[in-house]
């Protein structure tokens, strides 16, 4: 059968950015076959569409790192010997024969799927998600890799941007307008729709209702385990020094990869005991007690509960951006890697402008918290600058009527 669409991702927030893409392609172009390549991860989200019209391809395995790692020697290292280079000789092969089926190709993430589109030989856009130029222009801009970018003149490297300008390439989406108005003065041709990011989480809830009269942290430990439960007791040993004298609802939504036994054990560890008769009514799978704190554990609960909160303590990627955008503040507590490490944290602490915080240690995390919880102005300020970094909701839409016109039409 000929495939007229293939989308090729990099993992993570990239395929639930290209999952959203899809699925309004899917609706929009009814008699195409629509594929998708995740080069990271076995592509769990895209199980959630139901098409007769969609397909998952390729060699798919997740990694030790939980991605290509260029976060660490070690992790590219365990990457390597786990077969990342042969899965994606035989991914990259799979590609190759598109152009024999007049493919069209949709590249989402950075400079793997880009060179995937481009050695293809087919027509393709380019959906840049990972890459900012807010990460160099924003801050003290004395570390080594600000003065590289400043030199270029963007965070995309000279290889990228000669693939880019491939006559192939019909369509060029960037993440915000300063990386789009940086490539343009380069005449490479790019624009910005708005961050598809902010598509796929809820602004409003009306159960917040239900625990309005409680301070509310969410608690975002990440995806990739099992970094996730270091995460996890990292902070958790944080919190058990924390003292309000009110009430404090602790929201932890997990990924649907998540061992939630071993989650549990966790909060044993910490003395949080399972309530069976406690009831918040936010959908929650289980609710655990310790003095006046709450915990409560919901699988596959971000999208629901992330606008609940009032401040968020996160060592995640895409979760922590979009609470930002939804102008939550937020502060991180980096671990030992492999990929939430510190030179990570403090990227995207400038990504998005201070919305979240680094702090180094358990102690200046505990006198941060206790401020942004005390002082409503201290988070407006946070919280406007992630509103504003990570613009409104949209873009998926407008992404895709691009797509359409410029690429497949």
């Amino acid at each position: 059968m000929t495939h007229s669409i293939l989308f090729i991702c990099n993992g993570h927030g990239e395929d639930v950015i290209a999952s959203e893409i899809i699925k309004r392609l899917l609706k929009k172009i009814k008699n195409k076959n629509i594929e998708v390549l995740p080069l990271v991860g076995n592509g769990d989200v895209f199980n959630s569409i139901k098409s007769k019209n969609f397909c998952k391809i390729g060699y798919l395995k997740e990694l030790p790192s939980g991605g290509f790692s260029n976060q660490s020697l070690k992790g590219f290292l365990l990457d390597l010997f786990a077969g990342f280079l042969i899965d994606n000789l035989r991914n990259f092969l799979i590609v190759k024969q598109k152009s024999k089926h007049n493919c069209k190709i949709i590249a989402v993430g950075d400079f793997l799927p880009l060179l995937y589109a481009w050695s293809s030989e087919c027509e393709f856009s380019f959906i840049g998600t990972p890459k900012s130029d807010h990460t160099w222009s924003s801050g003290p801009g004395w570390a080594l890799s600000d003065f590289y970018h400043k030199l270029k003149g963007s965070e995309w490297d000279p290889w990228e941007m000669f693939l880019m300008t491939s006559p192939r390439c019909k369509n060029l989406i960037m993440r915000d307008q300063i990386t789009a108005n940086n490539l343009n003065r380069k005449n490479i041709h790019a624009t910005y729709f708005g961050n598809p990011m902010m598509d796929f989480v809820n602004s409003k809830n009306e159960k917040i209702s239900n625990i309005i009269a409680f301070k509310r942290i969410i608690l975002l430990v990440g995806s990739r385990y099992p970094e996730a439960f270091k995460n996890l007791d990292n902070f958790l040993d944080c919190l058990q020094d924390f003292d309000l004298s009110k009430n404090l609802v602790i929201l932890l939504p997990l990924s649907i990869n998540a061992n939630v036994l071993q989650i549990q054990s966790y909060l044993n560890k910490y003395g949080f005991k399972k309530q069976s008769k406690t009831k918040f009514l936010i959908d929650q799978d289980s609710v655990w007690k310790k003095k006046e704190k709450y915990i409560l554990i919901g699988k596959g609960k971000f999208n629901l509960w992330a606008n609940m909160a009032d401040i968020g303590l996160s060592n995640a990627g895409t979760a922590t951006e979009q609470i930002a955008g939804l102008g939550i503040p937020s502060l991180s507590l980096p671990g030992s890697g492999p990929q939430f490490t510190k030179s990570f944290a403090k990227r995207q602490s400038r990504l998005l402008g201070g919305s979240v915080l680094v702090c180094k240690n358990k102690e200046i995390l505990l006198k941060r918290l206790s401020l942004l919880l005390r002082e409503k102005v201290a988070r407006l300020e946070q919280s406007k600058i992630g509103k504003k970094r990570m613009g409104k909701s949209g873009a998926s839409q407008k992404i895709v009527d691009s797509i359409n016109s410029h690429l497949l039409s």
